[in-house]
Order: C-alpha cells, then sequence, then structure tokens
C-alpha cells in the first residue's frame, strides 16, 4: 500500500507551543522511576530522590528533559498520514546547554527537522526536533533529537530530504574501561509511563501480545535514563553538571525486571556506551556516547 504521507506538508508541519512547569516531586519520582533509591544505604544517588540531604540541594537526572514539555505521540494524528502503528524510536539524542535545574517552567518548540525515503517497502526515516526553553527568560535549556523509522511509509516520492541519517556513533574495539549493572524492578515500565509516555505497550499484556511481545516492554526513554544513571555512577559520582550530551541508538527492548549492564569506553570527555539485558543477552542500547563538562563546572 503506497504511503498517504505527503512529505512537504509534513516536513512544514505546525507544532503547538507546549508549557510545562515541573516541581520537586517531579524531579524526584522521575528518578525513582528509572531505580534510583533502590538501596536505601546508598549515598551518591540519594541527592536525586530527597531534598532534604544535609548540603546538599535536590538534584535534576539530565534526562528528565526528556520528557520535559513533550508534544506526545503525535504520528497518530490524521492529519501525518503515518502508518503510526509501525512508527519505532529508533535513535535520541540529548544536549544540555546548561545543567537541569530541579525545579522549573519551561517551553517545548518541536519541528520535523528531516524525513529521508529508503524506497517503497523498506520504510522512512523521520527526524524531530524539540527545543527546550526557559519560559521566562527564553534561554535554550535543551534540545532534543528524535529518530524514528517508519516502517510502512516507504516510496514517499517528491519532497522528502536529501541524504540520510546520521551515521551510527562507533564503539571502540577494545575491552570496556568501566561496567556498571543496575537491576529493573518489575513495575519499572508502569512507574516510567507517569513520566508522560502513556502508551499501553508498556502496560496492557494484551497490547503488549498484539504487538509480538511475550509481556508489557520497558520505555526505550526509560532504558536510555538508566543508562545515564550507569554513567552518573560509574564514572561521575553523581556529579550531573558534567553531563553535556547524550546519544542512544535503541536496539531492541528492554523487560521491566531485567537487568541491565552498561559497558563504557572512556576517551577524554567522551564516553562510548552500550547496554545489555544481562539475563537474556539482547543488547538493547548501542552505538551510545555521552559528552561531558570539565570537572571544573560549579
Amino acid at each position: 500500500m503506497p504511503s498517504q504521507i505527503d512529505p512537504p506538508r509534513l516536513l512544514q508541519r505546525a507544532f503547538p507551543i507546549i508549557e510545562q512547569a515541573w516541581t520537586a516531586r517531579d524531579t524526584q519520582f522521575y528518578a525513582l522511576s528509572l531505580g534510583l533509591g533502590s538501596d536505601p544505604l546508598d549515598p551518591g544517588p540519594l541527592r536525586y530522590v530527597y531534598e532534604g540531604l544535609s548540603g546538599n540541594a535536590l538534584v535534576a537526572m539530565p534526562t528528565l528533559a526528556n520528557v520535559l514539555a513533550y508534544p506526545g505521540f503525535w504520528a497518530r494524528e490524521p492529519d501525518t498520514g503515518i502508518a503510526w502503528e509501525q512508527v519505532v524510536h529508533a535513535e535520541h539524542e540529548l544536549t544540555l546547554h546548561t545543567p537541569l535545574p530541579a525545579t522549573g517552567h519551561a517551553t517545548g518548540h518541536t519541528r520535523v527537522t528531516a524525513l529521508w525515503d529508503r524506497g517503497e517497502g523498506r520504510g522512512a526515516f523521520l527526524q524531530q526536533v524539540r527545543e527546550i526553553r526557559d519560559v521566562t527568560s527564553g534561554t535554550l535549556i535543551a534540545t532534543a533529537r528524535q529518530l524514528n523509522f517508519l516502517r510502512g511509509d516507504g516510496g514517499l516520492g517528491p519532497g522528502a530530504s536529501e541524504g540520510s541519517p546520521p551515521p551510527p556513533h562507533p564503539i571502540p574495539e577494545r575491552a570496556p574501561d568501566l561496567v556498571c549493572d543496575l537491576a529493573t524492578s518489575p513495575q519499572a515500565a508502569l512507574l516510567y509511563r507517569l513520566c508522560g509516555d502513556l502508551n499501553p505497550l508498556h502496560a496492557d499484556p494484551a497490547v503488549a501480545a498484539r504487538a509480538g511481545f511475550s509481556r508489557p516492554i520497558l520505555h526505550g526513554m526509560a532504558t536510555m535514563g538508566i543508562a545515564a544513571h550507569a554513567v552518573l555512577r560509574a564514572l561521575l559520582d553523581y556529579d550531573a553538571t558534567r553531563f553535556a550530551a547524550m546519544r542512544v541508538r535503541f536496539t531492541a527492548p528492554a523487560l521491566p525486571g531485567d537487568t541491565l549492564r552498561t559497558e563504557l569506553w572512556v576517551d577524554g570527555s567522551q564516553v562510548s556506551l552500550r547496554t545489555t539485558a544481562l539475563e537474556r543477552g539482547a543488547v538493547v542500547l548501542n552505538h551510545g556516547r555521552v559528552d561531558l563538562r570539565p570537572s571544573s563546572i560549579a
């Protein structure tokens, strides 16, 4: 069946400005949904889930920006022409232009920046970018770039973007410098969905079965957040101010209850990463990269 997408129209699609305030409770719940605080005697992650730590203010997980001022699953709206049931989140990149505050008020402006056709029967890639700005000053806080694979929409015809998506970040061939194992809880997806992604695929066993899964799967963005936790834990002593950017490619779904092993390769201010669901041997994130700020930042 030919794609129903009108490429020029989709590339010029107007999105409403989304406005969102977040509180200390939102910041704490987001971190808890990723598993921070699972060990009540571990002081490292406590600053992300507890506002009363002596001498330390509450800190936001850097990947909290992924759920701020988000436009939702807009591909489902009829004006897009997208076969939304076959959309896959392929890759995600988050750039923090300043350390994320634990509370704030921001706007999100989303736009489609590219639509790469792979040919009829081979799908297409759609790239969208969201700028998150402080609502009062207009300061750019973060930029999120999302790459979706439109499995049912190849053969777009005239008007698609030239070129192709950016190549994946290469993983070094040497053994990893650091390894961090983080357990997920059986209810991890039920918690994370309350951060804003209410897709029933992550909660309803019947919906998951129709999609070909044995059980509800963990959100890809939650898996990304857990990998960010691994970087903070294994390398940065939980110093979120050093976290400047992160890019990952989603290669397989994680399941609630999986132990996620993140391997890290450190090359100066650049960290490469790969995350595996340990019990199943499934690589769930690959070609990952985190960019670090110098440790001298206040």
